[in-house]
């Protein structure tokens, strides 16, 4: 009898589970990703609602909407006092309607006469950093994801130190799960603290001092500023190539990357997102002079600074990438390691095609990170059965750049992949582009990637083994959960 009684409490509390999670899951979210947590909980109950508490909110705690809404109203002031400069002329219609979609949700606004080199080797790119470093007078304004004081990034936090020492303000925002759990966390931290670097971690998740939320909500943002003349952005960490973890120098993994060296009035919106996530970790806006600072350059490229993430009410982002995807005419070259597209991006990807654009995608042929590696897979079917060249870049290298080319036009770099952890978990920033010269540097980067890469056939992929095709489908499924 008492067996019997427990099986039915069990029966009730699994019945009251289903519908409780029926009313509170599908409430606003993607109805992918409902349906995603709907089946983790209905097949398997207790650990799917165990996930959902840990996981299954994907907004930043009351405490920093809050101050979200303040960085927000910040940004928009921050916006009214950054000169505009002269935005080139003859910009279609549809690019127009873009750039007020995008202020519309957030963004800073768009500023002319800028000028935006790439740097594509990823030595290359610390040591340049490094140097740009060393001319500071006022301040450095350094946020990255990752931030490792090692071999590669040595040159970098020397010219740190050598600033702070003489009397030049330094402020360093690392995330607190990125950086946690890497080699060299401690070691960074206390060469931090002997240059006398202000510095703060961002998105801690420590409970005993009250700092809780969801640990995989992450600023994955990238970004340098020297004196608010010239700004570094795009999707490389401090770190060394292979991120110093032992699996990876096991397999023999190195990371290809893609920084933009910035000069301009943009340089300005590049501050106001470094303020505003300073503030997000300090409750404070320092007073380093910035607004004393006029970047000007020889340039005359337009370029719109596009922050997103879970402390926005849209995913900027995302609807960005979508209607610049619905607005190429000719071509569109998409470089993403992690492409897990929602709906909305494959339909608009597929579509394209179907208009007679044509389109590729650079990925890796090898992932780092299992489950994504083979949640990206499970869409290779539909992207080249729509006519979409896939470009596997080589082992042992994963293809970091984010970049997305539309036409001869306009181009995206940035920090954010095409997916649904970019879209809605990640603290982003993304810099839109206008102008030709800038599209020919993307296109030479992109034309390296080609050389290198093979091209993925829909022969050799209908020859993948049925026990790829399930990892790859159940992949999938998960990729939802948001």
């Amino acid at each position: 009898m008492e067996i019997s009684w427990w099986l039915v409490a069990v029966f009730v509390v699994d019945l009251a589970i289903r519908i409780a999670a029926i009313i509170i899951v599908p409430r606003n979210r993607r109805p992918t990703a409902a349906m995603a947590w709907l089946l983790a909980i209905y097949f398997i109950p207790f650990v799917g609602v165990f996930l959902f508490l840990l996981i299954g909110n994907p907004r930043l705690p009351r405490a920093r909407r809050r101050k979200q809404d303040r960085i927000n109203e910040y940004a928009r002031e921050a916006a009214a006092q950054i000169d505009g400069g002269t935005l080139r002329p003859n910009a279609p219609q549809w690019f127009q309607s873009i750039v007020r979609m995008n202020s519309t949700f957030g963004a800073l606004p768009i500023v002319g006469d800028n000028d935006a080199h790439l740097i594509s080797d990823y030595q290359e790119s610390l040591d340049a950093m490094a140097e740009e470093i060393r001319t500071a007078e006022r301040f450095v304004y350094i946020e990255f994801y990752i931030f490792q004081s090692d071999a590669s990034t040595d040159n970098l936090f020397r010219a740190l130190e050598e600033v702070a020492a003489r009397g030049v303000t330094v402020r360093v925002l690392l995330d607190h799960w990125a950086n946690r759990w890497k080699p060299f966390y401690k070691a960074t931290l206390r060469r931090l603290d002997a240059m006398g670097a202000d510095w703060h971690l961002m998105l801690p998740v420590q409970p005993l001092k009250g700092n809780t939320q969801r640990p995989d909500l992450r600023n994955h943002r990238k970004l340098l500023v020297v004196d608010g003349m010239v700004a570094y952005l795009g999707s490389q960490n401090v770190t060394d190539s292979t991120y110093n973890l032992p699996k990876n120098i096991k397999r023999g993994l190195h990371w290809v990357d893609l920084m933009v060296r910035l000069e301009g009035p943009v340089v300005t919106s590049v501050v106001a997102v470094f303020l505003s996530d300073w503030y997000s970790e300090t409750d404070t806006i320092p007073d380093d002079g910035t607004e004393a600072a006029r970047p000007v350059s020889d340039g005359d490229l337009d370029c719109q600074v596009v922050p997103s993430g879970p402390g926005f009410e849209f995913e900027n982002n995302q609807r960005l990438f979508v209607e610049l995807l619905h607005a190429a005419q000719k071509r569109i070259s998409v470089i993403s390691p992690y492409f897990v597209p929602d709906s909305s991006v494959l339909g608009a990807i597929t579509a394209a095609t179907a208009r007679g654009v044509a389109v590729e995608l650079f990925v890796s042929e090898e992932g780092d990170q299992a489950l994504v590696y083979h949640a990206q897979r499970s869409y290779y079917e539909a992207l080249l059965r729509a006519g979409i060249t896939i470009w596997m870049y080589p082992k042992p290298y994963i293809l970091h750049t984010k970049g997305l080319m539309i036409d001869d036009e306009v181009a995206v770099i940035g920090s954010s992949n095409m997916d649904m952890r970019s879209f809605g978990l990640n603290l982003e920033v993304s810099l839109l582009v206008r102008g030709e010269e800038f599209i020919a540097e993307l296109d030479e980067v992109a034309s390296e990637y080609r050389r290198l890469s093979r091209q993925l056939t829909a022969e050799e992929w209908a020859q993948q083994p049925l026990r790829s095709t399930v990892l790859d489908n159940l992949a999938r499924l998960t990729s939802a959960l948001q």
